[in-house]
């Protein structure tokens, strides 16, 4: 009779113990899948396009096109379906870029009309301007710095015509790399000097890197190896400390001047100079070496 108390008792911990192991698994479960319901709710939220495109263009700054063409095409068929002009043009702006990195000449011209039709269209010339930037750009990476320079004349046109001291401002620095290669240094000179002062005039900081290739491939060119040297190694550290990715048609000139200093330079030189460059800034650079 004991016994069988006692084997009653066993069974009831034993189920007691049962259930409460069923209750706790079901616990889990049920908040597992509140987890999961969360993160899908965040999955699913979609950026905005104007986010979208500001992916893009960081995606195609660091070499991923593949992801940068995806979000750009993404942004165009919202626009094409909202009949959104800004979102069209900013777009195939967007798309153009991504052509510069093959040198695809071909669809950088079908993009050129889209955004031309853009522009009779809407009657925005902006997206003339950003055609012209762009074609320029494309121009001077291949090497036809005569057509490039046509194009960067329409673009700085416009930029002035309409207001858009932004593009008006880059496109002295763009243009500067064309007169260096032309072989017109103080034309250059002049740009670089523009660049910066225009950056003063709209209150934009002053210590920009960017600036800094333009003036480093002004001094390879004009075969001052020691001061590219040191400022395309302060132009670096910059770009690291500020977390910036040059764009393919301005690394080019820096990729030349590194490559050049580095044969023209002992490798004592070199280090001396990287060293010493350490405190230096865009201010005293320029102030340093543009005249």
């Amino acid at each position: 009779m004991i016994n069988f108390i006692k084997r009653n008792k066993m069974k009831k911990v034993i189920g007691l113990s049962f259930l409460m192991v069923v209750l706790f698994l079901v616990s889990c479960e049920s908040q597992a899948e509140k987890e999961n319901e969360k993160k899908t709710e965040v999955k699913v939220i979609e950026k905005s396009p104007k986010e979208m495109l500001s992916q893009a263009y960081q995606l195609f700054k660091e070499g991923d096109d593949k992801g940068s063409v995806e979000l750009a095409n993404k942004v165009l068929k919202i626009g094409r379906a909202t009949k959104n002009d800004t979102l069209i043009g900013n777009a195939l702006t967007s798309l153009c870029r991504n052509s510069q990195r093959k040198l695809d000449t071909t669809r950088l011209a079908e993009l050129s009309s889209e955004l031309m039709d853009l522009a009779a269209s809407s009657g925005n010339q902006k997206w003339l301007m950003y055609r012209a930037h762009m074609n320029a750009e494309m121009w001077r990476l291949i090497g036809n710095m005569d057509r490039a320079e046509s194009f960067y004349n329409e673009s700085m046109r416009i930029s002035l015509e309409i207001g858009s001291t932004g593009m008006y401002t880059i496109d002295h620095f763009n243009k500067s790399f064309v007169s260096t290669a032309k072989g017109d240094f103080e034309t250059a000179n002049e740009l670089i000097k523009k660049y910066y002062q225009l950056r003063r005039e709209e209150n934009q900081e002053l210590e920009d890197a960017y600036g800094l290739i333009a003036l480093a491939y002004l001094l390879e060119q004009q075969e001052n190896y020691e001061g590219a040297h040191e400022v395309a190694e302060v132009t670096r550290r910059l770009f690291k400390e500020q977390n910036l990715f040059p764009e393919p048609p301005d690394e080019k000139p820096l990729l030349t001047v590194e490559l050049k200093v580095k044969k023209m330079l002992d490798a004592s030189v070199l280090e001396e100079i990287s060293t010493t460059s350490t405190s230096a800034s865009v201010s005293s650079l320029l102030e340093k070496y543009l005249k």
